[in-house]
């Protein structure tokens, strides 16, 4: 779950770029965060995940309140969320199961866990018969899936998706929402935040767009028809 309620964040720059915002998105949701270019989206993620503070207002975020962490908490929060990021971060020299696996020896996971959860997530996604392939084997989509199935491994309360379609083509994007959708249905919250209007349209989901730092629609089924500059 997040709560974000009358949050400001202003650079040291003087630049405001979140400005009294306020949203909740419960367990179990699909959302989109849409807007563009310099809404506030990306800062919007990084107080989400801890890597910058608000101003003002308040922060909670599958149970941890952000006003008031400690940086020794921060590890715990960023285990409640998987986050799949536009340009994939592989492990070019590991293999499609090593690049999942790792992610389960960052927090400490047993072989005997990694060897059951690994399966499973892989072929959740569609990837079990791609296990051994290298990043650079694999087509844009199936990379992005690896991606997908990294963020899942460590079983997540919330799977965060940065512009996760930027680097793939149309169809590809399509079968990657669906896989999302399908995650989301299996009990797990999705936030993805994107610009690409066309494919938002095709899903019946909640839309939270923003614009100028602020919130300026949230609803659901639905883009807001703002004006890129």
């Amino acid at each position: 779950m997040i709560s974000m309620t009358n949050v400001y964040k202003a650079y040291e720059n003087g630049t405001k770029a979140v400005k009294g915002i306020d949203i909740r998105i419960e367990d179990g949701e699909f959302a989109f965060l849409v807007g563009p270019s310099g809404s506030g989206k990306s800062t919007i993620l990084k107080l989400i995940t801890g890597e910058i503070f608000c101003t003002e207002g308040s922060i909670l975020v599958n149970g941890f309140d952000l006003n008031k962490i400690k940086p020794s908490q921060l590890p715990k929060l960023r285990r409640t969320l998987g986050v799949i990021f536009q340009d994939f971060r592989l492990i070019d020299k590991k293999s499609v199961y090593e690049n999942v696996a790792f992610a389960m020896r960052v927090v400490g996971a047993s072989n005997r866990e990694i060897k059951k959860r690994v399966p499973y997530v892989l072929d959740l996604v569609g990837l079990d018969t791609r296990t051994r392939r290298k990043p650079s084997e694999l087509s844009g989509g199936e990379q992005q899936r690896v991606a997908i199935a990294r963020a899942l491994v460590n079983n997540p309360k919330m799977i965060i998706a940065d512009e996760p379609t930027g680097n793939i083509d149309p169809a590809r994007s399509l079968e990657l929402m669906m896989l999302l959708q399908k995650i989301n249905e299996l009990g797990t919250t999705v936030l993805v935040v994107t610009h690409e209007k066309e494919l938002v349209d095709r899903f019946s989901q909640r839309v939270i767009a923003i614009d100028g730092g602020r919130l300026i629609s949230d609803k659901m089924g639905g883009y807001y028809k703002y004006e890129e500059e």
